[in-house]
């Protein structure tokens, strides 16, 4: 397996959602994933934008945004060493009660498949704390 997928629901309107998940500084606040977030370059999160992010049990990675489209809510970016890259993508869809947010995972390259079966659970813990806790975020704003 070298796709991971996680779904999780909000009661929180799209347009929230979007809005953090672009503020991707601030990711530390709400995910346990993610231990620092330093934009390597100035002005709005667009495509090209890159980001160092240090996670807890890998080395600090270089993320670029390759996909950043608002209307459809649709925010993609990649980091990778030789022989491995790593895809990221967040979706975020208006439902009857708020929003569906969409986490992948895609591992790519000559040692990708290896790269993520050797990091699967890890893969599914962090989706899991980046998803639970993005959710418990937005809510937390919208009881305000």
């Amino acid at each position: 397996m070298s796709d991971f997928r996680f779904v999780v629901e909000t009661a929180v309107p799209p347009f929230q959602v979007w809005g953090a998940l672009l503020d991707i500084e601030r990711w530390p606040e709400w995910t346990q994933s993610v231990t620092s977030v330093q934009r390597l370059d100035d002005g709005p999160l667009a495509v090209g934008s890159r980001a160092r992010i240090l996670q807890p049990e890998f080395i600090p990675a270089v993320w670029c945004v390759t996909e950043l489209n608002e209307r459809d809510h649709i925010f993609t970016w990649r980091t990778g060493k030789p022989g491995v890259k790593l895809t990221a993508r967040y979706v975020v869809e208006r439902t009857a009660r708020g929003s569906r947010v969409t986490l992948t995972r895609r591992y790519g390259g000559l040692l990708g498949p290896f790269m993520a079966y050797q990091l699967k659970d890890l893969n599914w813990q962090y989706l899991t704390m980046e998803a639970k806790g993005l959710k418990a975020h937005c809510e937390k704003a919208l009881v305000r």
